[in-house]
């Protein structure tokens, strides 16, 4: 007889917990006391105009404006510096390691020799012309966008001739 009132205790407390409806969450079922704040996703944010900051010794060696906007198909750029002006499609990307980048379609880098470490080894590849890479990646970290702007010795490249940084950082106003 115990077991068949354990039994009917067991199927009496199994059904009770499938009697619950689900509670959905909307702005009523918050608390007053609960602050919610509501972010944009990293993608919408990129949008906006960037600029690099003078640097202590020199006011105008690296002034680069960059502007994104959304379009229809993703993002476009437009990229001002002392001697030119550009146009041209964007892409943000987000790496599976949680990083992210924007890629500047279409802007020819100034200098490329391309990586010298295997120079010596591959004399086929010392008679024909390297070509010139075409679209600059930049490192999106809240706000900030990082264009590593030239190599080293062993891989030497220009993407910016116009700007002596090793690293141009551009900050969104």
């Amino acid at each position: 007889m115990k077991k068949y009132y354990s039994l009917f205790a067991a199927l009496v407390l199994l059904s009770s917990c499938n009697d619950k409806k689900p509670v959905s969450v909307s702005k009523a079922n918050i608390p007053a006391d609960t602050i919610v704040i509501e972010t944009k996703s990293h993608e919408d944010s990129i949008e906006g105009i960037y600029e690099t900051k003078p640097e202590n010794n020199n006011a105008d060696d690296c002034k680069i404006s960059l502007e994104i906007n959304k379009t229809k198909n993703g993002y476009s750029y437009f990229l001002k510096t002392k001697t030119r002006q550009l146009k041209g499609i964007s892409n943000f990307i987000t790496e599976e390691s949680g990083e992210k980048y924007l890629v500047l379609e279409g802007i020819k880098w100034d200098e490329y020799e391309g990586d010298i470490s295997n120079e010596e080894n591959d004399s086929v590849s010392g008679s024909k012309e390297l070509e010139i890479p075409v679209g600059i990646t930049a490192g999106y970290v809240k706000d900030t966008l990082t264009i590593q702007n030239y190599g080293n010795a062993m891989n030497s490249y220009t993407k910016l001739s116009e700007c002596g940084r090793k690293y141009i950082q551009l900050i969104k106003k």
